[in-house]
């Protein structure tokens, strides 16, 4: 209750002790708009917020639904995502009706991600992070079905990704799989030869094998910079992702450690 008055209240106090009652008054009016504003301001991003979580539930479902059955692996890693996330009672809910509706063959995927698009303001690292948790998704039963990888093709064009960029969104998920196997469902990390972890870290980063150690740092910089918890949280990632989004931050940071011993950089 406090909150929807604090401009209020700050305004009238500070408004007395520089003008008395005239000077309460204006401030009074004044702490009002900034209230106002604030106000509209959090519905604005709990409306935003809400809409994030419909679409990524709402895909997943229409991604799993695209090879024509829903495999139980797919359905697992919903619930672990929800799980994660920790929504409980109505937001758990909302996210398992939002799956179902995904599903549906006459489900509005355009319509659907042009307004996530405009909620986000179009920002890159927010869809970009959107995309991965759909190629967790799609990528949940340890393949990529043909009919996924072409409703990829629709879901990244409608988001305003190339497709040399879905290509290495798909390489960033694929290895992300390969190298962490099972991370997702049960939190356990497989080990897996020397060889192909370091492939795998490489392609994590997003860098050639072959490039200089200081290209290797600029791209694990770059890496962390779109996948920062805080930076998405402040662009508008709901809070209830910012486990996943540490997840793939410790997963980025694992890729560069893993090439700093390799290459036994310091």
């Amino acid at each position: 209750m406090l909150a929807h008055i604090k401009g209020k209240l700050i305004g009238f106090l500070f408004g007395l002790l520089i003008g008395n009652i005239p000077g309460a008054l204006l401030g009074l009016w004044l702490g009002h708009l900034v209230d106002k504003k604030l106000a509209n301001a959090w519905q604005f991003n709990k409306s935003a917020q809400a809409e994030f979580l419909y679409a990524t539930f709402a895909t997943m479902g229409h991604i799993a639904k695209s090879s024509g059955q829903v495999s139980s692996e797919e359905i697992r890693l919903a619930e672990h995502l929800m799980t994660q996330m920790r929504l409980q009672g109505e937001l758990r809910s909302r996210a398992q009706q939002a799956f179902r509706e995904g599903k549906e063959s006459d489900f509005p995927l355009a319509d659907t991600l042009r307004r996530f698009r405009a909620q986000v303001k179009d920002s890159r690292n927010l869809l970009r992070f959107f995309m991965e948790v759909q190629l967790q998704l799609a990528f949940a039963d340890g393949g990529l079905h043909p009919a996924e990888r072409r409703l990829l093709h629709v879901i990244a064009a409608e988001l305003g990704f190339s497709e040399h960029e879905l290509e290495q969104l798909l390489a960033f998920a694929e290895a992300q799989l390969h190298m962490f196997r099972n991370g997702q469902q049960t939190g356990r990390r497989q080990q897996r030869p020397a060889e192909d972890r370091l492939r795998d870290a490489y392609r994590i980063l997003e860098v050639e094998a072959g490039a200089d150690d200081a290209t290797v740092k600029k791209a694990y910089r770059r890496q962390m910079s779109k996948h920062h918890p805080d930076k998405l949280v402040a662009q508008g990632l709901p809070k209830e992702m910012m486990d996943m989004a540490k997840e793939k931050a410790q997963d980025i940071q694992q890729a560069w450690e893993t090439i700093k011993a390799a290459r036994n950089i310091r």
